[in-house]
């Protein structure tokens, strides 16, 4: 069976580890595998990277003030530590401090998590009103009566190149990358934890571990995600600012925001023309990751540049972009990290719910330690399957 490649692949090639998907957490997994000196084989459906899931869209935040939970805050810190070593070994800007605005009207948890978070960590950072963000970052229009936190040191991770760059320093350590090849069936071969056989469209190949990193997809390889891990539609935009010095990575800060209309976050010019925005689960849309609506609409943008207008009316020029990728839900919105409950060699990072990329680099640290040693001495109690009752 040829590949493209042009190896001949059997049940003959193993590897201590492959992974499925070679996305943002996939393309970190294979990395610090390989740099541990595993053999690894790393199977990806589409390009390396590609625009068809989750790991797409040229920029995305990182903050160390966290509101979904205070127990992100250590793998968050150490993410950045990762990112830091990823951009000193790759020469890319994979990461970028711009500082962050975490915010909303009085009382809103988005501004009550980030300050709880930092105060139980002790992170540095300020207590502003939107009247103060305004005269201080001027791109910015909120109410006056908002309540703000800002923390200098968050910024945004570059999607794209982050996955190049992890998959290039995996690739130097030895592992072995496959793009345009579509996993069909995976199975146990041997007693439970002995190993494990994946089919794909090019060939057969066994492992010792396997590592599911596939994002939307990632359900339909485990029935133990089946309801766990949904993908949702997700919509961006980027619009032109009037003044666009106001909006660079220099001057404009990242933004989560909690309004009236929604949770919304939005990332300075970069890279490509325009102001980014999106809203947390967009239009509530469910939907099968390979047979949904990938055009955006006129509904879609005009969602967007409404928010726009009201809470950055110098960004809400011309239309530069839109695109869409999919969230994949879990039901309590935090992530899955563990091994299958049947099958302890196979590995699952899924269910990112909209907040995981900035994850990317430790968690590709984590699933490393699950497939190499079966647990890890990252605090990931709380990313257990086990939390969810599956008894009806």
């Amino acid at each position: 069976m040829s590949t493209a490649s042009g190896r001949e692949h059997s049940s003959t090639d193993r590897y201590d580890t492959i992974v499925i998907g070679v996305g943002g957490m996939g393309s970190a997994t294979a990395y610090h595998l390989a740099e541990r000196g595993a053999s690894v084989l790393g199977l990806e459906r589409y390009d390396v990277p590609h625009a068809m899931g989750s790991s797409h869209g040229i920029t995305r935040i990182i903050r160390r003030a966290y509101y979904e939970h205070p127990s992100y805050i250590p793998l968050v810190e150490r993410a950045y530590e990762l990112w830091d070593e990823l951009a000193e070994r790759s020469g890319r800007e994979v990461i970028r401090r711009t500082g962050s605005i975490d915010g909303g009207p009085p009382g809103d948890p988005v501004f009550e998590g980030s300050l709880e978070s930092c105060k139980e960590y002790d992170i540095p950072h300020e207590v502003l009103s939107g009247a103060d963000v305004a005269e201080r970052f001027p791109g910015y229009g909120l109410p006056e009566e908002y309540e703000v936190l800002y923390q200098a040191e968050g910024g945004f991770v570059t999607a794209e190149q982050s996955i190049i760059a992890h998959t290039e320093a995996a690739q130097a350590a030895g592992a072995e990358i496959h793009a345009r090849e579509e996993v069909l069936d995976w199975a146990e071969i041997g007693g439970a934890g002995e190993g494990v056989r994946v089919e794909t469209d090019k060939g057969t190949y066994t492992a010792d571990s396997l590592v599911l990193a596939a994002g939307a997809w990632n359900y339909t390889l485990a029935d133990a995600l089946d309801g766990l891990a949904v993908p949702e539609r997700q919509v961006l935009a980027w619009f032109q600012p009037e003044t666009p010095e106001r909006f660079e990575p220099e001057n404009f800060p990242v933004w989560n925001l909690g309004a009236p209309e929604g949770r919304f976050y939005g990332l300075p010019v970069y890279d490509v023309p325009g102001f980014k925005l999106g809203k947390y689960h967009h239009f509530d849309e469910q939907v099968d990751p390979d047979d949904w609506d990938r055009e955006p609409n006129a509904a879609d943008e005009r969602l967007l540049r409404d928010f726009t207008r009201k809470y950055f009316p110098e960004a809400a020029g011309p239309t530069m972009g839109l695109a869409t990728c999919m969230f994949t839900n879990t039901p309590d919105e935090h992530f899955v990290l563990d091994t299958l409950p049947e099958h302890p060699q196979v590995a699952v990072g899924a269910g990112f719910s909209g907040h995981g990329y900035k994850f990317a680099s430790v968690v590709g640290e984590v699933l490393a330690d699950l497939a190499w040693e079966g647990e890890t001495d990252h605090p990931i109690d709380m990313f257990g399957l086990d939390r969810f009752d599956r008894s009806e």
